[in-house]
């Protein structure tokens, strides 16, 4: 794709790395076959293609993002299902992610949609808050009709509340800063960090627990770091940049004390989503002289659990005659190209692996249909 930036827009290093990413489109028009929002809505200006034109255009011009322009990145699931299709390597990942920080700056949204952002970009990422909201969200369930017939905002919160659990679990031990130690094993001695993440120990403490039973089972020290908190990924989507590289950083730092103090073979991150983000650390903070040698170091320890577990020597179970259907994350499959260790882990445990139809191109078309719908529109 030609581009025509002025000299003074590329003496920016973002503004430099869209452009080079720009000029690495040919407009084939392969990324629309798998994305979900222009396959649910048939309109180009929602498919990779057409939001790469547009945010060119709002870039190259160094105009403020208008609201038709907000509208069709903001619909973007961030599924990256178009980089794995894409035959020309275009980081999309990237080039998005500069364009909601470009429209964050110089867009002015509606109240409402400044009161429901600013709410999740508080609440989500600190676990004591997102526990009380909750409890809160699990009194105001039953009061989600009504709220559906509130103007402006009724919708999104209805939305939220039926999507709330009716229960959740107690606190776990394993949310709290520690070592786990591994049983006197005749295996040799393996350490790794365990991420404990914001939204996951609330909703399902019990992935942790199980990941850290299992590791210790297996000889592996677990280490949870003290001073770790979100990895930045929902501020980060929203445009909200200085934030994301302050718990980028405040992570990195964290991470690095346990690392000088007697190393680790790896980072381990049990939510993709958060993975993918942790591993785009290097990038995010290569402009920053005082992380961006840390935060690489972080990207290279950085492994998704089932990265991990395949590099050990986990003896096979004998096979237990289930079926298990896989439907791996877009976060996974696409922002981390992991594709076949979680299933040959559970080959491994003796289950029969099954892909579910689709789930390996337009991974977030559940998510799109939802995104998308006539009433979120609106709303």
């Amino acid at each position: 794709m030609q581009t025509n930036f002025s000299l003074a827009a590329l003496a920016d290093p973002h503004m430099r790395e869209s452009e080079k990413i720009l000029r690495s489109c040919v407009h084939c028009g392969f990324c629309t076959a798998t994305c979900p929002t222009y396959l649910l809505l048939g309109d180009e200006l929602d498919s990779p293609r057409g939001r790469i034109y547009q945010i060119k255009d709002m870039l190259e011009k160094g105009r403020p993002a208008s609201a038709e322009v907000v509208q069709h990145v903001d619909r973007c699931l961030s599924c990256l299902s178009c980089m794995t299709t894409c035959p020309s390597g275009v980081h999309y990942m990237h080039l998005v992610d500069h364009a909601r920080a470009h429209i964050e700056a110089t867009h002015t949204r509606s109240l409402a949609d400044r009161a429901m952002r600013a709410l999740l970009a508080t609440v989500l990422p600190n676990r004591a808050l997102f526990r009380l909201s909750l409890l809160g969200a699990a009194m105001a369930k039953p009061f989600a009709p009504i709220w559906a017939r509130v103007p402006v905002v009724g919708a999104r919160v209805a939305a939220m509340l039926s999507l709330a659990p009716a229960r959740f679990a107690p606190r776990s031990p394993a949310e709290k800063p520690g070592v786990w130690k591994a049983p006197a094993s005749e295996r040799p001695a393996r350490r790794v960090i365990l991420m404990n993440g914001c939204a996951q120990p609330v909703l399902r403490p019990q992935i942790n627990e199980a990941t850290i039973r299992l590791l210790n089972r297996l000889g592996v020290e677990v280490v949870i770091a003290l001073d770790e908190g979100c990895c930045g990924a929902l501020v980060h989507h929203m445009g909200r940049e200085e934030r994301a590289l302050a718990q980028a950083r405040q992570n990195v730092d964290a991470w690095t004390m346990v690392i000088e103090d007697g190393g680790v073979d790896a980072i381990l991150i049990t939510a993709s989503g958060c993975g993918t983000t942790v591993k785009d650390y290097g990038f995010m903070l290569r402009e920053d002289p005082r992380y961006a040698a840390k935060a690489r170091r972080v990207c290279e320890l950085a492994r998704d659990v089932s990265e991990y577990l395949a590099t050990l020597d986990i003896a096979p179970s004998r096979p237990t005659g289930q079926v298990v259907a896989y439907h791996s994350a877009c976060s996974m499959q696409h922002g981390q190209k992991i594709t076949d260790a979680p299933k040959q882990l559970l080959r491994a445990a003796g289950f029969k692996v099954k892909d579910v139809p689709e789930g390996t191109s337009a991974a977030a078309r559940p998510a799109s249909t939802t995104s998308c719908s006539p009433r979120s529109r609106a709303g």
